[in-house]
């Protein structure tokens, strides 16, 4: 790249910053074994001064899914398993509703999300802890959507299975297994596996979520699903990890992976969607790494969001060229539009103006966001509770999978909690309630319906956590 395509990429980055309200951002370049743009940009937290480094520490979130497939590619290199070694043959306790999917799904079923279970995220991603062996356990009660194999489904379950496989056949916690194994002798130096780590490393973002036109920090949410989205780390360390896929599993002379099984991790093995971009065509899924084209060159990447935070890697493999952008505050056009930007000018293509592209959309989305608060108002309709009904909401609610959700009444009005969230209870007339947040909406107000007896008596709770199915109940 000329002097010049890096004052224009600068000067890019800024100004997507600005427009989309990102406090702070890191980027790395990787051009065959060189890193040649490794930098921060803004600050770790809106109000404070401390800027971002190429050593600050962000949550990757599902970046994390390639190092967990990269995991399983080291074990199958030493023959301990074969991408399609049945699940039940490592795990025995592993159960899904279905038992013919219980005893056919694989490891590379997994791994490429064609399990047939669609997210079910709010199985595990609630503020309380739950242990993978208690996620595995519940997985049993979930429901499918579609049969095993014929179908993408992204799942953050299946790489929490897939990192409890892991565990099983090395006698090691995945963390440790992932440290001792890939991380460490990639070089990799600020990292790790919870929100306890993050907050208490020397250089660490804090998370923010857009709130309109701007950004807002928000709380740090735990993660319990670390082997699908739970690692932090920096630009500096993820450049190591573009070097490593993009040498085929060299490192500094050393063949840390076969170059069989990083190809077999970017090769696509399931159909997902369409982009929505000419430029882009349809997307397929490998092994942890989505798969692309850009402008008619193969590309291999994986996103990463959580509240608070997005992030991307994206590679042209054949080139031997790598991006990765983390921000702290959620996920937005930005991370796509400067990995663009960095491609056209290594391919010296006419870049293609995709801030304008993104940007259009953006007008578009918070035009229509702020009709609607116009029009609707804040809070919606709320209905008052009729005095008659409020001794029949009261209790527990439970469902074998999500948990059990605890209705109160005090002198504040109805109340709910449910594992490690709670807030007000709203009635909204005939057979609907709103679950309200205090504080940090995460459930983002969701309204659930409820049945009664002829008595009055509520007897269950009815909502679409996961709409791929029917809805999930919870019974009194």
């Amino acid at each position: 790249m000329r002097d010049a395509d890096w004052i224009e990429l600068d000067c890019l980055v800024e100004d997507a910053m600005k427009c989309w309200a990102i406090p702070g951002l890191a980027i790395a370049v990787v051009q065959g074994d060189d890193i040649i743009l490794l930098k921060g940009y803004g600050v770790r937290e809106l109000g404070a001064s401390a800027p971002v480094t190429p050593d600050t520490q962000f949550m990757i979130c599902s970046l994390t899914k390639s190092i967990n497939a990269a995991g399983i590619a080291l074990l199958v290199d030493e023959n301990r398993l074969n991408w399609d070694t049945r699940v039940r043959e490592i795990l025995p306790e592993f159960q899904l509703r279905d038992p013919a999917t219980t005893e056919a799904i694989t490891v590379s079923d997994l791994l490429a999300h064609r399990s047939g279970l669609p997210r079910h995220d709010r199985m595990w991603s609630l503020p309380e802890a739950r242990s993978r062996e208690q996620i595995l356990y519940a997985m049993r009660y979930l429901e499918s959507s579609r049969p095993l194999r014929q179908a993408y489904q992204y799942s953050n379950l299946g790489y929490i299975v897939a990192g409890m496989v892991t565990e099983r056949l090395s006698g090691q916690s995945w963390e440790q297994f992932t440290t001792q194994r890939l991380l460490s002798p990639l070089g990799f130096r600020n990292f790790g596996f919870s929100t306890d780590t993050l907050v208490s490393a020397a250089d660490f973002a804090h998370p923010h979520v857009r709130d309109g036109r701007h950004a807002r920090r928000t709380r740090l949410w735990p993660m319990h699903a670390t082997p699908a989205g739970g690692i932090h780390t920096c630009a500096a360390d993820m450049a190591r990890w573009l070097r490593l896929l993009l040498s085929r599993g060299r490192v500094d002379g050393a063949q840390i992976l076969s170059e069989a099984a990083v190809t077999t991790m970017m090769t696509p093995h399931i159909d997902s969607d369409d982009s929505g971009f000419a430029e882009i065509g349809r997307n397929q899924y490998g092994y942890g790494l989505t798969c692309q084209l850009y402008r008619g060159e193969r590309t291999v990447s994986h996103t990463g969001s959580l509240p608070g935070w997005g992030s991307l890697f994206r590679m042209m493999p054949d080139r031997e060229i790598g991006v990765v952008v983390l921000t702290n505050r959620d996920p937005c056009p930005v991370r796509e539009l400067i990995t663009y930007a960095v491609f056209d000018r290594l391919r010296s293509l006419s870049p293609i103006d995709w801030f304008e592209i993104f940007h259009a959309r953006r007008q578009s989305t918070l035009e229509k966001e702020e009709a609607d608060a116009r029009r609707f108002g804040a809070n919606g309709i709320v209905v008052p509770y009729p005095d008659e009904l409020l001794k029949h909401f009261i209790g527990e609610y439970s469902n074998p999978a999500y948990g059990t959700i605890s209705i109160t009444h005090n002198t504040s009005g109805m109340r709910w909690s449910w594992r490690g969230l709670k807030g007000r209870l709203v009635y909204r007339g005939e057979s609907s309630l709103q679950l309200k947040e205090d504080d940090e909406a995460r459930l983002s107000d969701l309204v659930f319906t409820f049945d009664r007896h002829a008595d009055g008596v509520v007897t269950r709770l009815r909502s679409p956590l996961e709409p791929a199915v029917s809805d999930i109940v919870f019974t009194r």
